[in-house]
């Protein structure tokens, strides 16, 4: 299983694959290479990799993936607009102790941990706001919201202090910037196409933890088990997704957001493809920079979940 010191060794890759050439990843000394035209473009050891994001048409060799597969390296593929299509997760199989302590969690326990994620993600929405020296109104309104989450004795209850909160942090937290609301995946403006963006980032980073200790990352608390959707890693990114929040609003001060990146196609934004990369990689460094947290969190979660009498729920402090 990886360790904490074997993350920070770790980086992120991410390849876009170039129009009108043959793209490739290969695997060639313990070595993730890639190619265009078979000619070498860039490497990186296997060793030091722990997620590889691929956007456009790429051929990967069988011996890329057999590799991965066993040093722990998770691919996720994405279509050109950012949306994620197919993944490889590098996962431990066979921790049925864990997973049956995921199956016959009753539902008092699964609302407490529901209020813990809620709690945790409000805390740090209010931290935020505070950095933006926002008016006090609001920090007492958070506190209000975060006693509301703490009393709530019903699920629809918690949605509804969860959905106040973030209405009123996205309002006041981009209110320099033309903020109408929080809509996603219609990418109607350019912070929500952003959004959407570092959310997808992030979400497959947290599943890809979370698939390190063996977890059934379908089988979640707060978000309700649809088919397909990988309830357990939606519910352990919320309290993490001031992370994109703060680097959106700080990427929009330096102007390293450019209006001239993007086109409007029938009313909804997109990238132009030769600008992707870069805000993957801005993207992929907010997250880099609290990989450890990250790491952290979801082992305690891990050991939380094993035994809740011996182990605290973890807090992810922004």
């Amino acid at each position: 299983m990886l360790t904490l010191p074997d993350l920070r060794e770790k980086q992120i890759l991410f390849i876009k694959a170039e129009h009108g050439v043959f793209n490739k990843i290969k695997f060639e000394n313990d070595n993730i290479v890639f190619m265009k035209d078979n000619v070498v473009i860039n490497r990186a050891s296997c060793h030091k990799v722990f997620a590889v994001f691929v956007m456009g048409d790429m051929t990967v060799t069988t011996g890329v993936l057999r590799e991965a597969s066993k040093l722990g390296v998770s691919f996720f593929f994405m279509k050109n607009n950012f949306n994620s299509y197919a993944s490889v997760n590098s996962h431990a199989d066979g921790n049925y102790i864990l997973r049956n302590s995921q199956y016959i969690m009753d539902n008092n326990k699964s609302f407490e941990i529901s209020k813990k994620i809620v709690l945790n993600k409000i805390k740090n929405q209010k931290t935020l706001l505070a950095e933006r020296k926002v008016d006090k109104k609001i920090l007492e309104k958070f506190k209000k919201l975060e006693n509301s989450v703490l009393k709530t004795k019903d699920e629809k209850s918690l949605l509804g202090t969860e959905g106040n909160a973030s209405k009123i942090f996205f309002k006041e937290y981009f209110k320099d910037f033309d903020w109408v609301r929080r809509s996603p995946r219609t990418r109607q403006d350019i912070v929500n196409f952003l959004m959407d963006i570092g959310y997808t980032t992030l979400f497959n980073f947290i599943d890809s933890l979370l698939n390190l200790y063996g977890f059934d990352t379908y089988k979640g608390v707060y978000h309700k088990l649809f088919f397909q959707r990988k309830s357990l890693s939606c519910d352990v990114m919320e309290p993490f997704r001031c992370i994109i929040d703060k680097q959106i609003l700080k990427s929009l001060n330096l102007k390293q957001i450019n209006k001239k990146d993007f086109k409007v196609d029938n009313g909804m934004y997109e990238l132009e493809y030769k600008n992707s990369q870069k805000y993957a990689e801005i993207f992929m460094s907010a997250i880099m920079e609290k990989k450890e947290d990250m790491y952290v969190f979801v082992q305690s979660f891990y050991r939380y979940i094993i035994d809740d009498e011996k182990y605290n729920f973890p807090e992810f402090k922004i």
